[in-house]
């Protein structure tokens, strides 16, 4: 990833921003403080950086990769459960269309006869 500097930044080629708010201990944020200032850049900017420059590590790593695919498959296992699921309601056929199926109210009123 290529360093990015003040003048080539540029927050609008972000998209929709969308706030995160971090808790950092003392030391680390007078850490990042300095190195803010040293590089020209705002907080901001740095954790920005840092984040994008983590997430490209992370989408590198052998074992993130092969989790990836773990989770796409679980993904993909689940939508065909629930696909299945809707189609079994809705897309069966209507076997029994024609009977009558009996009510709560009229199966105690038969249970009543019966007794």
């Amino acid at each position: 990833m290529s360093e990015a500097t003040p003048d080539s930044y540029s927050p609008a080629g972000y998209g929709q921003m969308k706030t995160l708010a971090v808790r950092l201990g003392e030391d680390v944020r007078a850490q990042l403080d300095i190195l803010a200032q040293l590089n020209d850049r705002t907080v901001t900017e740095e954790i920005r950086l840092s984040i994008e420059a983590w997430i490209a590590a992370s989408k590198a790593d052998p074992k993130v990769q092969q989790r990836a695919e773990q989770v796409r498959a679980e993904i993909e296992r689940e939508a065909t459960t629930k696909r299945n699921a809707i189609s079994a309601i809705f897309d069966a056929p209507k076997a029994g269309a024609g009977r009558q199926t009996a009510t709560p109210a009229a199966g105690r009123a038969a249970k009543k006869e019966g007794e």
